[in-house]
């Protein structure tokens, strides 16, 4: 007679047959990929992470669209610039989804408009993009904001008198800071705990979204939360960051200002007052605190590792900062406030900043897309309530449409007479209906700051460290390595 023990271990292996069966039905119709195992899917081959050697690996092998499976889950992944353009403008309106994993369901409730979908997501969005114009986003008004904190930022490194820093404290609060004033109607003293507070909680969840603790939550959820780490920090900072929020809400209507339009705040506020009577509207208080989770998230953590990046290459490539110094020199001299008009007497410098942000290439992949209904992506039919994922690295690095794609060569950005060209495969702020809100605001920032940095210093190494580590660190977004550098005034 068997034993009960017998007993589990046959059905247990009956259950992961039929499982195996089933994902092999499957993969007969979708694109092809390497072979999935019983509950772990591709995850065990990819060591729980999606990494970028591992994609071109795949992609060598079973062409520019071909499936992963995450667990029983099956992805489609868009690689190189024809695909990720084809797959994204093709049929946007099928593509524009968001899959809502465990995970990201604790993150967001479906709120927002990172992770929200179909009417709420398209209002949200909608809403986002007329406010951030209406505030002058593109403008002078918001240049101001920039250049101020661009100057505090120069300041700290003057104070600092050319000693070896590690600039990712003073980068994350300028930027964190353009933020605070264009949602929060205010900025912070980097001394303010609750500041401190607030950024770290941003990193806590940053890092939580591409690692081996979110997708272990996302099969054993009850486990993870409790045992893991990584996830009960995670899930602290989201708490964190939403009771940091609502005091900052609550805050602004003890304050009075509704209605003056100053902030996101104010104006979502108003908003929420003139659609009350509305039974379509989705503002209510639980949105705007995603929508402003989300605009952190997305504006601090991308924009801030970019100018690290910056800096780090500017150590990296002396000869490339000396040349952009010569033009800062020649174009504006050593004192005038930088607007972002002059990108356009700044082509070198301008190039050089789309090269930090196409070599660098600090998101690997794109927020994860959703089909939300039956759709054909390059030949394939793709069902719906399918995760799409795009593949930025490879068209940043696709080979068919950059001349030397594993170099940094600001020249791929300026024609033979050294004017600024725009690149179609430069997308990394992604493409479609869930291309970057924050596109504009980025670009500002990164010009701005960069160049207000390379006007008042040189970068250095610090005295006795000869060579430059510019090997990433795998997380959510491609850190630079731990690193010092010194700033000496010009």
């Amino acid at each position: 007679m068997l034993t009960v023990s017998a007993v589990l271990v046959c059905l247990a292996a009956s259950l992961l047959l039929v499982q195996f069966l089933g994902m092999q039905w499957k993969r007969r119709q979708l694109p092809p990929g390497p072979a999935p195992f019983p509950l772990f899917g591709n995850l065990l081959q990819m060591k729980f992470r999606i990494h970028h050697d591992i994609l071109k690996k795949v992609a060598s092998t079973h062409g520019k669209i071909f499936t992963l499976w995450l667990a029983s889950t099956p992805v489609i992944v868009l690689h190189g610039y024809q695909a990720v353009k084809e797959g994204m403008t093709a049929h946007a309106e099928e593509v524009a989804g968001r899959p809502l994993s465990r995970a990201f369901r604790l993150l967001t409730n479906g709120n927002g408009v990172m992770f929200s979908n179909g009417h709420l997501w398209k209002q949200q969005r909608r809403f986002g993009l007329l406010t951030m114009r209406k505030m002058g986003v593109g403008k002078q008004s918001q240049e101001c904001q920039i250049q101020e904190e661009a100057r505090h930022l120069v300041q700290y490194l003057r104070n600092m008198e050319g000693k070896p820093l590690d600039p990712t404290v003073p980068i994350t609060h300028a930027v964190s800071n353009v933020i605070c004033a264009l949602i929060l109607g205010h900025r912070f003293s980097i001394e303010d705990k609750r500041f401190l507070h607030l950024v770290e909680a941003v990193d806590d969840i940053s890092a939580f979204a591409n690692s081996f603790s979110f997708y272990v939550h996302d099969r054993l959820p009850w486990i993870a939360s409790r045992f893991l780490t990584q996830c009960k920090k995670a899930f602290a900072s989201i708490d964190t960051m939403r009771d940091l929020l609502e005091e900052e809400i609550e805050s602004y209507k003890g304050k009075g200002k509704i209605g003056e339009h100053q902030d996101f705040i104010g104006y979502y506020l108003d908003q929420m007052a003139k659609s009350k009577e509305d039974a379509g509207a989705t503002y209510d208080k639980a949105n705007l605190i995603q929508t402003i989770f989300d605009l952190f998230l997305a504006g601090t953590e991308t924009t801030a590792t970019t100018l690290r990046w910056a800096l780090l290459y500017m150590v990296a490539y002396p000869d490339v900062q000396e040349k952009v110094h010569k033009e800062l020199d020649a174009v504006l001299g050593s004192s005038r406030l930088i607007c972002y008009t002059d990108r356009k007497n700044l082509p070198y410098t301008n190039a050089v900043i789309h090269e930090i942000q196409r070599y660098s290439n600090i998101v690997l992949i794109a927020l994860p897309r959703y089909t939300v209904k039956d759709t054909e992506l390059l030949g394939f039919h793709i069902p719906k309530d399918t995760i799409v994922l795009v593949n930025i690295d490879s068209v940043l690095s696709d080979p068919e449409k950059w001349e030397t794609p594993d170099q940094f060569n600001p020249e791929h950005f300026l024609d033979k007479d050294g004017n600024f060209v725009h690149r179609e495969a430069f997308l990394p702020f992604s493409i479609g209906q869930r291309a970057c809100m924050g596109e504009l605001l980025a670009r500002m920032e990164l010009f701005i700051i960069f160049c207000t940095l390379l006007q008042a210093f040189t970068f250095t190494l610090p005295d006795g460290v000869k060579e430059v580590n510019t090997k990433f660190v795998f997380s959510s977004t491609m850190k630079p390595p731990p690193h010092q550098l010194c700033a000496i005034p010009r």
